[in-house]
């Protein structure tokens, strides 16, 4: 079963800049299409970014298009969040999540896996 384990969150400036990690474990991550997931207190868990399982495509929400960049290594089995140019309104848990498969969006309903979350705070 595949096990997902998030880290590289923190406190950051407005248009600091940081880097997600999310390693996989248990199963190889070539088989599994990876979305980012954000929920900001009192709000919905909203899609952030995804990519499929070789990594050939990708896919962002309006909202953080041009500023945040997902990528994966599968040697190493992780995935990737660069965030930069972050505003306060990108204060979240952001959480990674894996669907078996090529490609599976932005809809929570697609993924079957989740790790546990990584605090992002964007405040001065």
């Amino acid at each position: 079963q595949l096990h997902l384990v998030e880290s590289g969150g923190g406190l950051v400036q407005p248009g600091g800049s940081l880097r997600l990690s999310c390693a996989g474990s248990g199963v190889s991550l070539d088989y599994y299409a990876i979305g980012w997931f954000r929920q900001a207190p009192g709000k919905e868990r909203e899609g952030v970014s995804c990519i499929s399982s070789t990594g050939g495509s990708t896919n962002y929400a309006d909202s953080v298009k041009g500023r945040f960049t997902i990528s994966r290594d599968n040697a190493k089995n992780m995935v990737y969040l660069q965030m930069n140019s972050l505003k306060p309104e990108d204060t979240a848990v952001y959480y990674c999540a894996g669907s078996w498969g090529v490609v599976a969006g932005l809809e929570r309903a697609a993924y079957d896996y989740w790790g546990q979350g990584t605090q992002v705070t964007v405040s001065s």
